[in-house]
């Protein structure tokens, strides 16, 4: 148990960091305020975290091993959970709040947040287009990922704007589907769609090419 807690900390130490770096600004922010307004981000978080928690751990069993079912059914809870990543974001409208009253400190914490949640999503979407590449070629895997970005903007407006959560799909199906079926009507739900999916997609891009430079480089 010891070598595997070490193994982790080692390979994943940037991230662990940057975890605790997110979470000891939101307990400072308690301690010097005396309000838990903004611990709500210590569990949109930990959403946020479980696309890269599941592809890494599928990463490490072996993909080749899991039969085409199991990875479909992943794929579909994978596909749930990512919008959690980059909807943190959203989360600056927090700022608005009464009881946001340490604006340029609640500012930064909800940014290193967002750049957290997003840092995760990006590296989970890396994941799935090395599972995507199992199967398609790499032009298709990319139109895939693209698609992937898209929907989890849609994703982000579902959870922004009419308040659904992942969970929802289980408990509350029928009232989601209506609420889709609807919001296909409105023109602030491609909007959001477009806006969120594209910024996603573009950031994954960035970050690819800038992981393929210096490849080429060293």
């Amino acid at each position: 148990m010891g070598r595997i807690l070490l193994f982790t900390f080692v390979h994943y130490k940037s991230l662990l960091l940057s975890l605790v770096f997110a979470i000891a600004l939101v307990a400072i922010r308690v301690v010097m305020t005396g309000s838990l307004f903004y611990t709500f981000l210590i569990w949109n978080l930990f959403l946020a975290v479980l696309p890269y928690l599941l592809t890494q751990t599928v990463f490490w069993y072996s993909y080749g091993r899991i039969n085409t079912f199991f990875r479909l059914a992943l794929f579909v809870v994978w596909l749930v959970l990512l919008p959690n990543a980059p909807y943190i974001i959203t989360d600056l409208i927090h700022l608005q709040s009464q009881y946001s009253f340490w604006k340029w400190l609640d500012l930064f914490i909800v940014f290193v947040f967002a750049f957290n949640g997003l840092l995760f999503g990006i590296l989970s979407l890396n994941d799935v287009l090395g599972f995507l590449q199992y199967h398609f070629r790499e032009k298709w895997a990319l139109f895939i990922i693209f698609c992937i970005c898209l929907l989890s903007g849609y994703g982000i407006y579902l959870g922004r704007f009419l308040r659904f959560n992942s969970w929802d799909i289980l408990f509350r199906p029928q009232l989601l589907t209506e609420a889709i079926l609807h919001s296909l009507m409105e023109t602030r739900a491609w909007l959001m769609t477009l806006a969120f999916g594209l910024f996603f997609w573009m950031v994954f891009t960035m970050l690819r090419w800038v992981k393929e430079k210096n490849q080429v480089l060293y």
